[in-house]
Formats: structure tokens, sequence, C-alpha cells
């Protein structure tokens, strides 16, 4: 986190206020009133104190995965790095806007924070591509805003003490229309896993593929819009989603339904309060624009079909990927796509899965099958990553140098050859269990170190 103004400006000890001159003073004084009144009403306040000027400039957030927590800041916030949380924070300001999310960032989280426009002029969140969960807005002339293409998600959140009318309900409201009709992503979901081997021990009909992940053949849909599920136990089904999903209750099941989301955040964001939650039968269409497809903890997603998005499901405390087909990620300007990721956490599975890393369209290899660090927790524990197949990546299990982790372990897993540099890299990284004779080739059976 970058702070533009770390201290109040400080008067030069060489400064001396002159007794005499009065009616000078007062109109310096009220010239000076007058701009720095102008000034701070477009979020910035400037002072030239002996010809050096002190400047109050945004607070800007500027590393990944920063959490602002519990503050009260005075100017406006502009928000420069991925999957930033901003959290019981107020925010009171003038200018153009209170807080910024720059373009390209992704997965911006704003949450129980109160927003105060100094001025009438002064927007409140812009321009798009941020979630926004109980967010309450007073004085602004613009609550949230929605850029085309880059959508935000706002949740139980007001404007002026009044309910936002854009947030999204609790449940679905009257009719919505399903999403048009999208031959590419259809062919996508159905693509059949790629293996680089036509006849290798172990058949790649053994690993989860499109006909035995998502919605079960035969299921009748019906269309909903955007869900925020927030009752204990609370079970939905049989539903197509055309938006995307907040979860913040224990023991939620959402089952047999198509969810598309085209937020660039997630299509599934789990809150505080979520716990035991049940992803089942799912299919997870990204749209080519979501950070993650799930984030980020407290979750259990059995037989999914997730595609079309620049990271599948991120992989935090209490975290299980049974069974599903994870495949099809979307390349974008800069991006550094991985099926699976976790930057800290504990009790973590990934088992029997077909997680492909891999366009052969393109020969692009992305980035990983799984990548693995702790740089958004005190450590990675507890994670089992077994009986898996797995395609691509510069290596296809990244393991981060920066890893401070214990009961991390690989085993019984098959490998595919269409990575760029290697299979793994930090295979013996401590805290970190390679089981090297079951950890092999896909065509041939051989230990890949």
């Amino acid at each position: 986190m970058t702070d533009t103004n770390a201290g109040p400006p400080i008067e030069p000890a060489g400064l001396v206020r002159q007794p005499h001159r009065n009616r000078r003073r007062a109109t310096i004084v009220g010239t000076f009133g007058v701009t720095a009144a102008l000034l701070a009403a477009s979020g910035y306040l400037v002072l030239n104190v002996a010809g050096q000027p002190v400047q109050a400039a945004p607070m800007v957030l500027d590393q990944p995965a920063t959490v602002l927590w519990g503050q009260t800041v005075d100017r406006p916030i502009e928000v420069a790095a991925d999957n930033v949380t901003i959290r019981r924070v107020t925010v009171r300001t003038g200018g153009a806007a209170a807080i910024v999310i720059r373009s390209g960032v992704v997965g911006t989280l704003i949450e129980d924070t109160e927003i105060q426009c100094t001025s009438a002029g002064t927007d409140g969140v812009v321009p798009g591509g941020y979630s926004a969960l109980r967010v309450r807005v007073n004085g602004c002339r613009q609550a949230f805003g929605q850029a085309d293409g880059n959508p935000a998600t706002i949740v139980e959140s007001s404007q002026d003490g009044k309910p936002y009318g854009g947030a999204v309900p609790s449940s679905p409201t009257g009719s919505v229309p399903p999403p048009a009709t999208d031959p590419d992503s259809r062919a996508m979901a159905e693509r059949p896993p790629y293996a680089p081997a036509a006849a290798p021990p172990t058949p790649i009909t053994y690993w989860p593929g499109p006909g035995n992940t998502g919605v079960p053949a035969g299921t009748a849909l019906r269309n909903s819009g955007s869900l925020s599920l927030r009752t204990a136990g609370q079970v939905v089904s049989g539903l197509n989603i055309v938006g995307c999903v907040t979860v913040a209750a224990a023991n939620v099941q959402i089952l047999r339904s198509r969810i598309t989301c085209n937020s660039t955040t997630y299509s599934i964001r789990t809150l505080a309060g979520t716990t035991n939650l049940l992803i089942q039968d799912v299919e997870i269409n990204g749209m080519a624009k979501n950070s993650a497809s799930i984030c980020c903890g407290d979750y259990t997603l059995r037989r999914g079909n997730v595609y079309n998005m620049i990271d599948g499901p991120r992989l935090s405390n209490n975290t299980r990927i049974f069974d599903s087909y994870l495949h099809s990620l979307a390349r974008v300007a800069g991006s550094h796509n991985d099926v699976l990721q976790s930057t800290g956490g504990n009790n973590i599975i990934v088992r029997h899965n077909t997680l492909l890393s891999y366009n052969p369209a393109t020969q692009d290899p992305f980035n990983s099958c799984l990548t693995i660090g702790s740089e958004t927790s005190p450590s990675l524990t507890n994670l089992t990553f077994e009986d898996n197949y797995c395609n691509g990546g510069n290596y296809s299990i990244g393991i981060s140098p920066r890893l401070v982790g214990s009961n991390i372990l690989f085993r019984n897993n098959k490998y595919g050859r269409d990575y760029r540099y290697g299979v793994v890299s930090g295979w013996n990284r401590p805290g970190v269990t390679w089981e090297r004779p079951t950890n092999v080739y896909f065509d041939n059976g051989q230990p890949v170190v």
C-alpha cells in the first residue's frame, strides 16, 4: 500500500508570523481559505508553505491482496492492485470519486464500509469491476458506478439511507432471460479432455470430463438472476443463473445449476459467515472475465464443469475440489492463468480432477494446473493433491520459493507433457512431500522427477 501523504504538513522553523499588516493577512487568509476549500472539494489539499507545496493525495492501494481494515480515511482511495479488500472503513472526501478502481484491476471487495461524500458532485465507487457488500453511501452524486463490459456486484447496500436499487436480490425476482446463444461457450463446456498420448497406462476417461460433470443431462433449469444466499441451510437447485452468486451463511447448497457470470471478480464468492458450502453438479462459465471462478474458502466443489475464466477456483481454508473438470482458461492481456491457486490456508483437498492448463488450438500452456504459496496467510498447511490428471503450465505444479508450509502432500497424480519448462518447480521445498514413484507421466507411467 502506497500512502502518498505519510505525514501532516509541518511549518518551517524559520517562518515568523508578523503582528502587523492585519488587512493584508486577512486577505491572504481569506484567499487561502477559498483555495483550500476548492481543492478539498476536488479531493486534494495543496498547501504552499514558504514555497514548499505539501499535497494530500489519494491513498493508493497498490499491493495485491491488501486488506484495508477499520480506518477512517479523509481523502479518496485508489485501488491499483488485484484482490484488494476494503472492510469496515469510513471514507470521507470530495473530488471526482471516493473510491476509484483503476483500469484492469480485478477482485476488489468493499465490505461493511461507509462512504460520505463532502461534495454533491462526488461519486461513491467507480467505474466498475468490484463487489460491494453492505456499503452505505451518503451525499454522493452516484453511489455505485457500472462500466460497460465491467459490471459491479452490489449486495445489501444503500444510498442516502435507502436500499440501493441496483443491488443484487436475495432471490430471483421476475422473469430473467437466458444468456444470448453462445456456441463457442457451449462447445467449450462440451470439449473432451485433451490428452497427449493415445494409449497411456491409464485412459483419459478415468478422469472427469463433460459427460460426468456439470448439470446432469435432462435437468430442467429455471432462469434466475444473481443470488445472495444468506440463510443457513438454504438450497438452490435447477437454476440457470445469469449473474453471480454470493454466499454468507452455513451449510448452503448450490446444486444442478448453470452459472454464467461476466463479473471481473468471481462467479461464486464466499463471504464472512460461510461454512460448509456445497457446489455440486454445477457448470460455471466465467465469460472470459472472472479473475477466479470461486473465491475463496469454506466450500466443496464436486462434479463441477468450470471453464472460460482467467483463474479457476482459489484454495483457502477448508476447501475441497472433487471429481471436477476445470479447463479452457481465458488468456487476456497480462494474465498469469492458473487452474487452481492457493496463497495460504489450511485443510485443502484436491482429488480426482481433470486440470487442463493448456490450449491445444493455440498451443498456450498458460501458467499452471496448481500454484501454491503463502503470500496472503501466515502459512499453507494440510493440503493434499492426489489422483489428478494435470496437463500444461509453465510448470504444471508451481511451488513458491516463499512458501511457509507443512503437511503438503502430492501423490498418485498423472501429468501430460504440454508444459513450457517442466512438470514441477520446488518439489523438495520444506513442508512438501512429493511422492516421486506415484507422480508420473500420463503417457508412460514414469516418475516426473
